[in-house]
């Protein structure tokens, strides 16, 4: 059975390919990923240009883009967000973090803590976060 493309698709691809040449597969794979609503991971020597790849599919298609660079010091705070005090009003408001993008590219995730990974893991399979009373 021959694959069906809707019209807007190959105009992404082609938009894509302007920028990055010679990663059709990766760039079909990562299409159907974002429009199955799924997740896949990137790996490969560095300047194979993951980063751009990511960067200009999100631009190619107005999504928010947003890269955390995963350190051995990064909390899960920095990656979901926190409650910050109001000093004038002595409330908590939600501080939210880079997760909160359409397209998250987290760059060196091995490089950080456990508790950080399953802070993300958590947050990609249950497609929700909990930040002290919200959800």
């Amino acid at each position: 059975m021959e694959s069906t493309k809707h019209c807007f698709v190959p105009a992404i691809q082609q938009r894509i390919a302007q920028v990055v040449v010679g990663q059709e597969i990766v760039v079909e794979r990562l299409l159907i990923a974002l429009f199955t609503g799924g997740h896949i991971l990137l790996e490969g020597l560095p300047g194979l240009a993951k980063t751009l790849l990511a960067n200009t599919l999100a631009n190619s298609i107005e999504l928010q883009f947003k890269r955390v660079q995963f350190t051995i010091d990064l909390l899960p705070s920095d990656i979901l967000g926190s409650e910050v005090l109001n000093p004038r009003d002595q409330t908590f408001t939600v501080q939210k973090g880079p997760i909160f993008t359409h397209l998250l590219l987290a760059d060196e995730i091995n490089r950080a803590a456990p508790k950080v990974q399953s802070a993300l893991l958590e947050a990609m399979q249950e497609r929700k976060v909990t930040i002290g009373n919200e959800t």
